[in-house]
């Protein structure tokens, strides 16, 4: 065993202890992708001795030749539960036999049907479970029954969480955490919440999004991709477009639903404005500097968004300088990209996440309607990189990107600074596991 890097197992051939990690939620967004192979990463650091099952939701876009590549040794099991919540395949039967544990990967909340698959877990095996960095979606009660239920900057959505009731929790949600053996959550107004809920798990605390432990490179893909469109590392700026509504029906994997137009019509009517100040940004670093953009997707649907609001409406001299990523791309060559940009600017949540795991500077800018979440920015010690889109200007945006560009050592000193905050917590996260495992097996 390396003793810089003790773990809470004994070796143990006959039988190691095992994890079921229930995560990769979807593919066609490379923040969902990374979920997985940051907890894994985690595992395989902190905890070696520990076998890991994958209970995926959706393995596609080639996460799952990825995952299979990196981490030989974990086991996928496919497979859901049926009416009475017993597994439908052999693969997740044997995995629900095995498993020491059941944790719930980092994700955006703890929807009703993960609470079935929990409760199905302990009613039928008494076995632990715990929850590794996730949003407790308290925000999803301020809906007013029109179009933005999730309308406010998160300013104004903690003083609302802050004066919720002690009992808005569910009672089986409740019930549910309360068996845990841990709730890690990814952000802290999440935090305050279920504190201020009286959550009873032993184990209540921050806990970031294991995107953050980030490790996979595609460098042979990346180079080819730089090489053909003259992007040159420490020389160019990546920046990724959001609606405020990400539209699932478009993309044909939700139905239509009452609310879907409503959705479609907050999209239509912001995603001008809300796209104005980054173009705004680019214009400013282009004129400044001379250097490239890459204007590029965290989700499909983001590919044709990225050449309609970043790319076409810019002045001719400027759109010289900017390249679009017509293409989806795994997460592992977007982070070899990324690792050799200046900076990323966007305004979805895990980009910035991706980049900063490989030490690049980034922005997340914060739509009004992207939930709690993004508090997590602050939480990790990078106020000054988070914004608020309906406060913040392209000047504004530009000249905190120009100071970046001005010393770029000071900022990757000031991104390893808080990455090192973050692998601190991280590896409470997998002490926490471990003992927890070690404790029910050993």
């Amino acid at each position: 065993m390396d003793t810089d890097n003790p773990s809470p197992f004994s070796p143990n051939p006959a039988r190691p202890p095992r994890i079921l990690l229930r995560g990769s939620w979807q593919s066609v967004n490379i923040g969902d992708i990374g979920h997985t192979p940051g907890a894994l990463s985690i595992f395989a650091e902190y905890l070696p001795e520990v076998a890991v099952s994958l209970w995926p939701v959706e393995l596609g876009h080639g996460s799952r030749g990825m995952i299979e590549r990196c981490y030989p040794s974990v086991t996928i099991a496919d497979g859901d539960l049926d009416e009475d919540g017993e597994p439908t395949t052999e693969a997740l039967e044997q995995a629900w036999a095995e498993a020491d544990i059941l944790v719930h990967g980092s994700s955006a909340g703890v929807g009703v049907a993960a609470q079935q698959l929990f409760a199905a877990w302990r009613r039928r095996t008494g076995r632990a479970y715990g929850f590794f960095g996730v949003t407790a979606d308290a925000v999803s009660r301020f809906s007013n029954g029109v179009a933005e239920p999730y309308g406010g900057t998160l300013h104004a959505l903690g003083a609302e969480i802050a004066a919720l009731p002690a009992d808005t929790l569910s009672a089986e949600f409740r019930d549910l955490l309360d068996g845990a053996a841990f709730v890690f959550c990814r952000d802290t107004l999440s935090l305050g919440y279920l504190r201020g809920q009286g959550v009873k798990t032993p184990v209540l605390e921050f806990g970031p999004d294991a995107t953050f432990a980030w490790s996979l490179r595609d460098e042979a893909r990346a180079a080819e991709f730089m090489a053909e469109h003259g992007l040159v590392a420490g020389e160019f700026i990546c920046v990724v477009p959001r609606l405020r509504y990400t539209p699932y029906v478009k993309m044909g994997r939700r139905p239509a639903t009452p609310e879907t137009e409503l959705r479609d019509e907050v999209n239509a009517r912001t995603v001008e404005s809300d796209h104005a100040g980054l173009r705004d940004m680019i214009v400013r670093w282009v004129r400044r500097t001379g250097k490239k953009v890459l204007a590029c997707p965290e989700m499909t649907y983001a590919i044709p968004l990225a050449k309609e609001q970043l790319v076409d409406p810019l002045p001719d001299d400027v759109r010289a300088n900017v390249v679009w990523r017509s293409t989806y791309w795994l997460p592992d060559e977007a982070a070899s990209v990324y690792a050799q940009a200046v900076a990323v600017v966007s305004v979805e949540c895990h980009s910035p996440i991706i980049a900063l795991s490989q030490g690049t500077p980034a922005f997340y800018v914060r739509q009004p309607t992207d939930t709690i979440k993004g508090q997590m920015y602050r939480d990790i010690g990078v106020p000054n990189w988070f914004f608020e889109i309906e406060e913040a200007t392209g000047e504004q945006l530009s000249e905190r990107l120009l100071e970046i560009y001005a010393d770029p050592v000071a900022a990757r000193a000031e991104v390893a600074r808080v990455m090192m905050g973050v692998r601190a917590r991280q590896r409470r996260m997998a002490d926490v596991l471990g003992s927890t495992i070690s404790a029910k097996t050993f």
